[in-house]
């Protein structure tokens, strides 16, 4: 099997494509949807930027000469990772890329090359990047010097200040079209009556397909819609379902898919989609749907910060068990 889905194959042609042509640019923005791979294809186009001599035939890195080795061994002096970093405790990592890091990479940048090519660095996640940092980085941008590369992964371009995304080569990940996506789930060992379901839960993103295939996702989607329900109905307590939505890791997940049950049941409203055996209980007013699809997301990015997340989610469901009173 091909190292690459063929979304990722597609964006990593057009980079060293590119490359050859003498038209790949010193800062490459790597953007699309999260779990498409775009981290894999910049590590791959790092690599292929480091190598001494690439392959002829794929134009992909050899593997084997000494940049090669030291890529794989995490070790190489002239490429460099930078993304989240312990906090001062050491206990968990920081939600921000630092302004301390971004200046260290400037530093890093303005020294010889250790082995005499190339320097290359990834940042990942580019949107963590805060006001400071991305100021920072906007020097580095203005200054490109010979055969130094930053390449930067985000699945949130529009985080980033215009300013960045304007001196970068934009390389684009899209979903891929209904059957080349089911067709990549069963290469990857799904049948396809597994496949289907999961797809169209996944809305046509085969990463998120198979994430939640080897990982119980449909079956916490499942539990989602019955959680709501029983709110709906009055059979469950908001203030409870929220500790126990919290209990886990997996709340943001499960805000994700009150969502996408929520646009579901919409769509069934208005007649988009054909009503489903066992969907989510939907209130009679369009628009109080609509608002409370709006504070779903709202409450998904409210989870990253410091706040009462069980006040914050218990607000949201009480919210949903009112649509219905």
């Amino acid at each position: 099997m091909n190292r690459f889905a063929p979304w990722q194959q597609e964006v990593l042609d057009r980079a060293l494509a590119a490359l050859v042509e003498g038209r790949l640019g010193h800062a490459l923005l790597l953007v699309g949807p999260p779990q498409l791979g775009k981290l894999d294809v910049a590590q791959a186009l790092a690599q292929r930027l480091l190598c001494s001599s690439p392959d002829v035939k794929s134009n992909l890195a050899c593997g084997r000469c000494r940049s090669c080795q030291l890529f794989a061994a995490d070790t190489h002096g002239d490429f460099k990772h930078v993304t989240f970093e312990p906090n001062e405790k050491g206990d968990k990592l920081r939600t921000e890329i630092s302004v301390e890091q971004i200046r260290k990479l400037g530093q890093w940048f303005s020294l010889t090359p250790q082995l005499g090519g190339a320097q290359v660095a990834l940042i990942q996640p580019a949107d963590a990047l805060n006001i400071a940092s991305a100021n920072a980085l906007l020097k580095t941008l203005e200054e490109p010097a010979p055969n130094r590369f930053l390449l930067m992964v985000t699945s949130r371009p529009g985080r980033l200040p215009a300013t960045i995304r304007s001196r970068c080569q934009r390389l684009e990940f899209r979903l891929p079209n209904r059957e080349l996506a089911l067709d990549w789930l069963e290469a990857k060992g799904h049948s396809r009556d597994r496949a289907v379901p999961a797809l169209d839960a996944a809305l046509g993103h085969p990463g998120l397909a198979e994430q939640w295939l080897n990982q119980g996702g449909l079956a916490l989607r499942e539990q989602v819609r019955v959680d709501l329900n029983a709110i709906a109905e009055g059979r469950a307590s908001p203030v409870e379902l929220a500790q126990a939505w919290l209990g886990d890791e997996q709340a943001e997940l499960r805000l994700r898919f009150s969502a996408d049950l929520a646009l579901e049941a919409a769509e069934t409203r208005v007649g988009a989609v054909a009503a489903g055996r066992g969907g989510l209980k939907a209130p009679a007013d369009f628009s109080r749907l609509s608002d409370w699809f709006d504070a779903v997301n709202r409450t998904r990015d409210q989870l990253r910060a410091p706040l009462r997340h069980d006040l914050i989610l218990a607000g949201l469901l009480l919210q949903w068990r009112s649509m219905f009173q």
